[in-house]
């Protein structure tokens, strides 16, 4: 089959990522790449086996249908996998026998992982995560005494892996004291555990922006997402960075690029309505070109009239509504177009960029979610 637009990923950008995060959390510190929501959009099956190449062997994922996909896609037999949120009480066995560590955030879950490690006869790998002032997921205080016994009796089918928390939004200052707070009662109950006997193999609180902003909170582990492919949690982050670092220029490089082609091109006269209904209305004679991509793979409704793309190195814009399989853009000021001329709806050409930021701007959408909603049935490829 023959797409109407495809996205690339590139490894080189990802590698100049994976060495600013590596230069920044320092030697010691395991970096645990964070492909869940499909990998941000870029997919895990192309993702994972180039971010192994790049030399990343920690995953962590959503959930254990996301934990597969990464072992299928996986080359390297010492890459470790971690679920942090959803698994369902009969995936457990599965867990434990390919050896992907989960997060445990009640008792029955516990119980069961005990339970499964038995049958299996193999240690569940578990990762204790701690409430801390998120109120979300994780052990209130007065539970971690049967916790805590539970691991010391069955040390065998209960490894403690890790202990960890997440923090309620460190990429704002205005959660600054939230933050301060969760980080005083993680470390108060990680020397709790310690005083009972337990110590894990990883201790891990730190997503992107914590890590970048609050460097205590590194620890043994990060959970990096959003910064391997190429975007600042919020951009109060990458100003604090810049303040702390001198450094003006972001070291950040974006993966993705999302590329179509002209479908047809078009005169219309001048005081002629422009595709559906009458939201824009030709002021002068105009030429216009067709590109097939609309909402259903991805390209907001709401940049209807407000989009731009790159064509022959210049911003064009998307005029009249946004349909599901086509746009419509103004291209009266290009010279020899053709049927078939590359377009990029997000990444460079020529000179120029359309940033996934700027495109999410106009569209009323973060990047986390505009990467993620991208569709799958668009083809990823990785280049150079």
């Amino acid at each position: 089959m023959l797409p109407t637009s495809q996205i690339e990923i590139s490894k080189r950008a990802l590698e100049n990522n994976l060495r600013f995060l590596k230069e920044q959390m320092g030697p010691d510190v395991c970096i645990s790449s964070v492909v869940k929501g499909h990998a941000y959009g870029h997919t895990i099956e192309k993702f994972v086996p180039l971010a192994e190449a790049c030399g990343m062997s920690h995953f962590s994922v959503f959930d254990a249908s996301e934990a597969y996909e990464v072992k299928k896609a996986a080359s390297n037999p010492e890459t470790e996998v971690m679920i942090m949120g959803m698994i369902d009480n009969n995936q457990l066995e599965w867990a434990i026998e390919n050896e992907v560590a989960f997060f445990t955030f009640d008792l029955e879950r516990l119980e069961n992982a005990l339970a499964a490690a038995r049958r299996v006869k193999r240690p569940a790998l578990v990762h204790i995560e701690l409430e801390t002032g998120m109120n979300r997921t994780g052990f209130d205080s007065y539970q971690l005494p049967e916790v805590a016994h539970l691991l010391k009796s069955y040390p065998e089918e209960l490894k403690f892996e890790g202990l960890c928390t997440h923090f309620a939004g460190a990429e704002s200052i205005g959660n600054y004291l939230r933050v301060k707070n969760q980080r005083k009662a993680f470390n108060h109950l990680y020397k709790w555990f310690k005083n009972q006997g337990l110590t894990p193999r990883l201790r891990h609180t730190a997503c992107s922006a914590a890590a970048m902003r609050y460097p205590p909170t590194r620890l043994d582990m990060v959970r990096i997402g959003i910064m391997q492919y190429g975007f600042w949690p919020s951009r109060e982050t990458f100003i604090d960075f810049s303040i702390r670092s001198g450094q003006q220029n972001d070291p950040l490089e974006r993966l993705v690029a999302w590329k179509s082609k002209v479908m047809d091109i078009k005169r219309v006269k001048t005081g002629e309505y422009v595709g559906y209904g009458s939201s824009y209305l030709a002021n002068e004679v105009m030429d216009i070109a067709t590109v097939p991509v609309g909402y259903a793979h991805g390209f907001s409704r709401s940049l209807s009239n407000l989009g731009r793309v790159l064509i022959h190195g210049k911003r064009v814009a998307v005029i009249g509504m946004v349909n599901m399989n086509v746009i419509i853009v103004d291209v009266s000021q290009l010279d020899s177009l053709e049927r078939g001329t590359e377009v990029v709806i997000i990444g460079k050409q020529g000179d120029m960029e359309l940033s996934v930021s700027s495109f999410g701007e106009f569209s009323e959408q973060v990047n986390y979610e505009l990467l993620t909603r991208l569709p799958l049935n668009i083809p990823r490829k990785v280049v150079e």
